[in-house]
């Protein structure tokens, strides 16, 4: 059985919010990726949901034009446990030791993750003696967390949420967000978000799939319901600056078959990584 979500067609760019979407390619109506049925669920009604991926020249963001209430994603029986994948986890904590290498993160210092899952990450701050705070919608990837003594909210990452936490003092000397960008409806609330919650003088160190190698490797199992964005740095670059936020230093990762590691401040130190890059989007976009 179906149960169709209804959405407008080609909406408004997710960071522009301009109307110059061009659609690249229709998927038809597919299942909800991760959402695994049971015996007893399959004569069930299965949420099914376009699947069409579109191009905002004016934003350079490609995404995917339906967005299915992140309620239906994420917190229903969410499977999906960052710590059984060992390649992840020694990924993650490299990202850890190197951020604590670079930082002078310490007992008065607060790190923040967005979609902290089961602590993957954040344990190894904890090791370090650095006071954390994990967000998750997902009840047993947090429960998980604070099984192992990680402090966690269970609850969305946004814009609302960072004003709370700002309010009561709580601001990120080193805000994270592995994976989660691209899953995030209201894209614009959730990077205002990051800027209301870091310090002047923090940072925020950011992942996502990267779109040149999604094209490049022809990784179209990865667009699936879940990945609302496909990033550039093009995109990325123009996104941030909309918030006060600048995209100063960027690794490109062979994790989830290519990615990038953003580092994101509040003040412009932009270095030759993000330009290179830049510069190599605009070739690419020159000559296709």
């Amino acid at each position: 059985m179906i149960k169709l979500v209804s959405q407008n067609t080609l909406p408004r760019c997710r960071a522009g919010g301009q109307e110059d979407l061009e659609l690249i390619m229709s998927f038809g109506n597919t299942p909800l990726a991760d959402a695994l049925l049971t015996e007893s669920q399959l004569g069930q009604p299965e949420y099914f949901a376009p699947l069409e991926l579109a191009f905002s020249p004016s934003s350079a963001l490609v995404q995917i034009t339906q967005s299915v209430p992140p309620e239906i994603l994420f917190c229903r029986s969410y499977p999906y446990y960052s710590s059984v994948s060992p390649s992840l986890m020694e990924h993650f904590c490299r990202s850890a030791l190197a951020i604590l290498q670079a930082r002078q993160l310490g007992p008065q210092s607060l790190v923040i993750e967005a979609a902290s899952n089961d602590g993957y990450m954040l344990r190894n701050f904890v090791k370090a003696g650095i006071p954390v705070l994990g967000i998750d919608p997902a009840s047993g990837p947090v429960a998980a967390a604070r099984e192992a003594g990680i402090s966690t909210m269970e609850a969305f990452f946004n814009l609302e949420l960072a004003q709370q936490l700002a309010a009561t003092g709580q601001r990120a000397d080193l805000f994270l967000a592995n994976n989660v960008l691209a899953h995030v409806p209201d894209l614009n609330g959730f990077v205002a978000g990051i800027h209301t919650v870091l310090k002047p003088t923090g940072i925020a160190v950011i992942e996502v799939p990267y779109v040149v190698d999604l094209v490049d490797r022809c990784e179209f199992d990865t667009i699936y319901h879940q990945h609302l964005c496909y990033f550039s740095v093009t995109a990325l670059d123009r996104l941030f600056r909309q918030h006060q936020l600048y995209l100063n230093r960027v690794e490109r990762t062979q994790i989830h078959g290519g990615s990038l590691r953003l580092f994101v401040e509040p003040q412009a130190a932009v270095e030759s990584s993000v330009r290179q890059l830049l510069q190599m989007e605009a070739c690419l976009l020159y000559t296709s």
